[in-house]
């Protein structure tokens, strides 16, 4: 019985897999922290499929096996695809294209749970933060998030 040649991963699509979701951390939290953009709820759903992607992209440069750093760079690509999905139906929320899961939430405050509530702000899903040409933050997540997650699987493929 042939055992199946290992095959490896193009050190470029691990080191994208790995830049793409810190990149869109990096921005979230910049924008969350120094221009108080608050997250709503499905931004939050955007950041869990990225810090996903970016945990299986560094184990994917500590394992040693090419079967397993082939497996986290498709997790990677899978979770940063997720993450632009969301930020795709979450934009069409924001244009009012269609109704949203939920409608608002509020943002995480430490500290005494019932302060919290009554002094929270509220943050809507259906209203973008900021725009830039038209494009929110969720807009500009989906559309880099998919051309990423495609350019990665091209390369993650060429290992075959």
């Amino acid at each position: 019985m042939k055992s199946e040649p290992v095959v490896s991963t193009p050190r470029l699509a691990r080191l994208i897999a790995l830049l793409v979701p810190a990149g869109a951390m990096a921005a979230a939290l910049v924008a969350q922290y120094a221009f108080y953009l608050a997250p709503c709820e499905m931004c939050w759903w955007q950041r869990y499929a990225h810090i996903a992607a970016l945990v299986a992209a560094l184990v994917a440069f500590v394992v040693r096996d090419a079967r397993g750093i082939r497996v986290l760079v498709w997790l990677a690509v899978m979770g940063i695809a997720v993450s632009g999905l969301i930020g795709g139906y979450h934009a069409g929320v924001e244009y009012h294209w269609w109704q949203g899961l939920t409608t608002c939430s509020t943002s995480r405050i430490t500290g005494d749970p019932l302060e919290a509530i009554m002094s929270a702000p509220v943050i809507r899903c259906d209203v973008p933060a900021w725009t830039l040409f038209g494009i929110s933050m969720a807009g500009y997540n989906c559309i880099g998030s998919l051309i990423a997650a495609a350019v990665i699987a091209v390369l993650a493929r060429r290992g075959r």
